[in-house]
């Protein structure tokens, strides 16, 4: 059984009428990457998959070629058009696999709208293939499921309240051995009055010989459906970690050791702990701020000066880091017209500036631009209002260079850390508990696995244990 080959298959047939655009909605942009691409990067690193088998649909299989060949999804060994109902589709998979393997194989098929498959799941439905022919992923439903059927008045009426405890809702991997799939399917063929709603349900109606083993889903495994579940994906994928193993300390090592990397606000707080840290992996850092090195991150001329003298001592730029900022705080009515242009010209300003300046030499490295913004991007505080509208142009802004520069393969993310204990906060709050603060080690430990990271167009929370810490003011 170890020998088996995985064959997964990506199901992007729909056109995502629902979603009410005329772009598929596997070609909706999600976190920085069309939603398919966040899926096929799942299967295409996961080590117990062999191959990689795209069904499209009709007239889209040219960008699923541009997205494979830009990521060099090497597992993708055909891109074929879907055909039909679901079920349509999936049995031109089955025949695509049969033509090419005489032995058994496991087939893994999966919707492309569902990015945020965790990759622990594919190894459980692996391991399950290994004693059984048909395996399902599923979650336990938190809701009440009620059965209806027509009623007297225009109101359906309630027929049954099933036991919740033995319900589950189904989502994929649904994996088969590729005989047990197909033979079912040879059956259903003779079926006049075959309809069915996803893969298991036709192993379980026409070869119920065959037991459907389920293994545990999850409730980030969401399937983008509807116009909301594109925003909600959107949030999700702003929680660290996702589909991601935590970057071990050799991980780290390997990834910066021979690079170079630029640190804009790096004399202290978070800044100075990037750079430290990232030096502690090997890297070769260069710090410069308005106190160390008369660096002002607004100036185009200081910022030239600076990337040309990293250039001179090291011959490369392979990371670019910006946590200069300043944080005014008063009502804007009272803030003075020096304050506004200072304030949005280092907050906002200086990252464009920057991204501009150092575009060349991220381009020749395939490197990564790190910007920060803070929870208060997506709600205007009172007070706040020059530093939580520069923070959420900045988010704005990583998404669309994130998008800009995808094809030369230029990352840019944005880290959005909760209160962290910096100067910057202490000059601006005074002293507080310290407990109630992110040190900025562990801020910066989170930034540079999303620096080496193959994210592009990310936002990523970093938060402490509590849950609702995210909610606290200020």
């Amino acid at each position: 059984m170890a020998d088996t080959r995985n064959i997964g298959v990506i199901l992007a047939g729909g056109v995502g009428a629902r979603i009410g655009l005329d772009t598929p909605k596997q070609l909706i942009k999600i976190a920085g990457r069309p939603i398919m691409e966040h899926t096929l990067a799942i299967f295409n690193g996961h080590p117990m998959i062999d191959e990689i088998i795209v069904l499209m649909a009709r007239g889209h299989l040219d960008r699923v070629h541009e997205i494979v060949r830009k990521n060099e999804f090497n597992k993708v060994t055909s891109v074929l058009e879907g055909s039909g109902t679901r079920n349509d589709t999936t049995q031109v998979a089955l025949r695509a696999i049969a033509d090419r393997y005489s032995d058994d194989c496991n087939v893994i098929l999966h919707d492309a709208v569902r990015p945020l498959l965790a990759p622990s799941i594919v190894n459980d439905v692996v391991r399950a293939l290994e004693t059984n022919d048909a395996v399902d992923v599923a979650i336990p439903s938190a809701d009440t499921i009620i059965e209806v059927e027509a009623g007297a008045g225009q109101y359906p009426v309630i027929k049954d309240v099933p036991p919740r405890g033995n319900l589950r809702r189904g989502q994929t991997p649904q994996a088969f051995k590729l005989s047990a799939i197909q033979r079912a399917y040879d059956i259903a063929a003779r079926d006049e009055d075959f309809v069915a709603t996803d893969d298991c349900s036709v192993v379980l109606r026409y070869t119920p010989e065959v037991p459907v083993a389920v293994v545990a889903g999850d409730n980030s495994n969401m399937k983008v459906t509807e116009p909301i579940d594109i925003y909600i994906a959107d949030k999700l994928f702003q929680l660290p970690g996702r589909n991601e193993h935590e970057t071990t300390e050799d991980a780290l090592k390997s990834a910066l050791a021979g690079k170079t990397m630029a640190v804009f606000g790096g004399s202290y707080g978070i800044g100075a702990d990037i750079a430290s840290l990232a030096a502690e992996f090997g890297a070769t850092v260069k710090t410069f701020s308005r106190s160390s090195t008369k660096t002002h991150i607004n100036r185009r001329d200081d910022l030239i000066a600076a990337r040309d003298q990293v250039l001179a001592e090291t011959g490369q730029v392979d990371f670019v880091v910006n946590t200069a900022g300043v944080l005014p705080l008063a009502r804007l009515d009272e803030t003075s017209d020096e304050t506004i242009y200072e304030a949005t010209e280092i907050n906002y300003i200086g990252p464009i500036l920057l991204a501009q300046t150092f575009y060349p030499e991220l381009e020749k490295t395939q490197g990564s631009l790190l910007l920060f913004t803070s929870s208060s991007y997506t709600r205007g505080r009172g007070s706040y209002s020059l530093y939580s509208s520069a923070k959420a142009a900045t988010v704005n802004l990583t998404q669309a260079l994130a998008d800009e520069w995808s094809a030369e393969r230029v990352r840019v993310n944005c880290v959005n850390p909760e209160r962290t204990g910096t100067p910057m906060r202490t000059k601006a709050f005074g002293t507080e508990d310290p407990s109630s603060l992110l040190e900025s080690r562990t801020v910066a430990r989170a930034s540079l696995e999303v620096l080496v990271s193959n994210k592009t167009g990310h936002v990523i929370d970093v938060r402490r244990d509590d849950p609702l810490s995210e909610y606290s003011e200020n």
